[in-house]
């Protein structure tokens, strides 16, 4: 909530991407992401998508519908979404929105790596 300004850096590894957020996620933000992480999907036919929350401090509701959202594209693919690095107060809001329902969660990236 301290204004942060929301950047990723994604890599693609085969059908998975890799997203690493820096910033805060939250509506101001979320829309952009959105689209940045979407036309990566379709243009690289990406079956896995991995989010990175190592650089997050802060996300609200929408940063939740993004990853939603994103999980419904993927999932049409047979694929799925992975969350790594994730925080304490992440995890709680995670837990508590039931993103654990549509997303795996791990401890590192070479855990995800490993399954994918």
């Amino acid at each position: 909530m301290g204004g942060k300004k929301m950047s990723l850096v994604y890599k693609c590894i085969g059908k998975n991407m890799l997203v690493k957020f820096i910033g805060e996620i939250d509506h101001h933000e979320s829309k952009t992401l959105r689209v940045e992480i979407d036309d990566v999907i379709e243009s690289d036919d990406i079956k896995n998508v991995i989010f990175d929350f190592t650089n997050v401090e802060f996300m609200d509701s929408s940063g939740i519908g993004m990853i939603l959202g994103r999980y419904r594209k993927v999932e049409d693919k047979d694929g799925g979404v992975f969350l790594v690095n994730v925080k304490d107060n992440l995890d709680d809001i995670f837990r508590i929105s039931g993103v654990y329902s549509v997303a795996k969660k791990y401890d590192t990236l070479g855990e995800v790596m490993d399954l994918v």
